[in-house]
């Protein structure tokens, strides 16, 4: 039997080399392998737990929200494409998938004011939104921290906290151009995402007509997005599937026989032709017009974002791999300076994507452009290297931002701007008995409240601008303001422009029975004084 005995001997320091890593575990490698995914989910739950929280009562709601969230409950019931005679002042895509995503909420909860309870449905389309914004970023080279900036930017700057928790078409229209940029951009170039490119930009244009000006900066995308061998093939597939679903609008038009102008019926080419005859919002950069209080009313939500995206676009035209979001960022900003144009608050929603990715982009190329600075082997008692000079412009940079945007998205998360709303809703619930047989004047954000409440829809609860201006509730008014038993005074119906007699008589021959609030925000409850008021 032969018996080895081994002999333990240190080993030789010089002859070991540094100790091997651990091997990741399960989730290590799953990170690994899935970083972008990782990344995304991380930044869409931040955003989503942000914009969720107080969502009911900041901002105050406006009027927009109440007549999409109408127009979506008309659809639901079967009462045509909206809640009084459909004119083509929208395509209704937009409310369409507003009715579609109803059901959401349905699962919490009812409260007394349906437009705020209803505001949660923005938060998947906020959701799906911001991933498109970070693939977007990575599918024009940018790098991981870049992409998530845009995300970040796109989805927490105080600006779009407000906005995009609103019911808003503009948000939906997003989504689905930036899913046209998605397929655009798509390193398979395969000639079906292209034409799913057009069917995406399609859905967008229908659900807010005016994303129509991104489209020339969706092609120079898919232009670049495509080989040269197969360039032809995808940018006729790209206009044919755009076309396809975009005159479906215009088909209808024809089959309903509302192309044309006519008597006694509304008409496509009609609306457009108001939309160009009407009188605009004035000159974005004089003091005073409509247009200059809107963009200042985005200044006092986000400066930064406002003042660095238009920065950042206008540089981005200079830079290829950034050239279409530019191009994109800088149409939108030339229809919003128009002289005699219209600006409604909620346009800025759709430069916000591209103000991201420019400013990412703009930064990465800063970045880029520091490590190609020769710099001194040694600096004055100080080691600095380009990755720390980075970094703390980074710092800096957030720090600078990071107060006024905790400060901006605090105030959304806190502020009490519905509760007039709310209070007057459960009043009238309260306290008018008999809602089947009266007629209430109420703005578009707190109809689908007065139909849930039982008033009848359209002649019973009446859009106040219906009043004066649509025949087919005027006549049912034979009396005028003495047939009207109560008006919901609120901000929207006072500061109206249109001047409408009707309304104006029957709030001048009124008592206040409630009021809630003071001052501009304040709502007050108005019985009529005439021969069916009281009741």
């Amino acid at each position: 039997m032969t018996i080895v005995i081994e002999q333990l001997v240190e080993p030789d320091p010089s002859r070991v080399g540094p100790p091997s890593a651990p091997e990741p575990g399960r989730l290590g490698r799953f990170i690994r392998a899935h970083r972008d995914g990782v990344i995304v989910a991380v930044l869409v739950v931040a955003i989503v737990v942000v914009q969720a929280v107080n969502i009911g009562n900041f901002p105050t709601v406006s009027d927009d929200e109440g007549t999409y969230l109408a127009q979506a409950w008309a659809v639901q019931h079967g009462r045509g494409l909206a809640h009084y005679s459909y004119w083509y002042d929208h395509p209704p895509l937009g409310w369409l998938q507003i009715a579609m995503l109803s059901w959401i909420p349905a699962l919490f909860d009812h409260g007394t004011q349906v437009v705020t309870h209803a505001r949660v449905i923005m938060l998947p389309v906020t959701a799906v939104a911001a991933a498109l914004v970070y693939v977007v970023a990575r599918r024009i080279d940018l790098p991981r921290w870049a992409a998530a900036l845009a995300t970040v930017i796109f989805g927490l700057s105080p600006l779009s906290v407000t906005m995009q928790r609103e019911i808003y078409l503009d948000n939906f229209a997003v989504v689905w151009i930036l899913a046209a940029f998605v397929l655009a951009l798509s390193p398979r170039r395969h000639l079906w995402h292209h034409v799913a490119a057009g069917l995406c930009a399609a859905t967008a244009v229908l659900s807010k007509e005016t994303i129509i000006a991104v489209i020339p900066a969706l092609i120079m995308a898919m232009w670049r997005g495509t080989d040269r061998s197969t360039r032809k093939f995808a940018i006729v597939g790209f206009l044919a599937a755009f076309s396809l679903i975009g005159l479906q609008y215009v088909l209808y038009a024809v089959l309903k026989g509302e192309l044309l102008p006519g008597a006694n019926h509304n008409s496509l080419i009609g609306a457009i032709q108001y939309q160009l005859q009407r009188g605009g919002s004035g000159n974005i950069l004089r003091t005073g017009s409509v247009s200059n209080m809107t963009m200042h009313w985005w200044l006092v939500r986000d400066p930064i974002l406002v003042y660095a995206g238009i920065a950042a676009s206008s540089a981005a035209l200079f830079v290829k791999r950034l050239r279409e979001i530019g191009v994109a960022a800088v149409i939108l900003m030339a229809v919003a300076m128009r002289p005699n144009g219209y600006l409604p608050a909620m346009y800025v929603i759709q430069a916000i994507p591209f103000f991201a990715l420019a400013i990412a982009g703009i930064a990465d190329t800063a970045v880029k452009g520091i490590r190609t600075v020769p710099l001194p082997r040694r600096l004055p008692r100080l080691r600095i290297g380009r990755p720390n000079i980075v970094a703390f412009t980074a710092v800096i940079l957030a720090g600078l931002v990071a107060p006024q945007w905790a400060t901006g998205d605090a105030t959304a998360d806190t502020a009490l701007s519905n509760n007039n709303y709310f209070a007057a809703s459960a009043w009238i619930r309260t306290h008018i008995k008999d809602p089947g047989h009266t007629r209430i004047v109420v703005d578009d954000a707190l109809w689908p409240d007065m139909v849930g409440a039982g008033f009848q829809p359209g002649l019973g609860a009446i859009w106040f601008y219906k009043v004066d201006l649509d025949p087919a509730v005027t006549k049912t008014l034979p009396h005028g303001w003495r047939d009207i038993n109560y008006v919901v005074s609120t901000s929207i119906i006072r500061q109206d422009p249109n001047g409408l007699p009707t309304v104006r008589a029957a709030m001048a021959h009124s008592t206040a029975v409630a009021t809630f609030g003071s001052g501009d925000q304040s709502v007050q409850i108005l019985r009529v004084n005439g021969n069916g008021g009281g009741k």
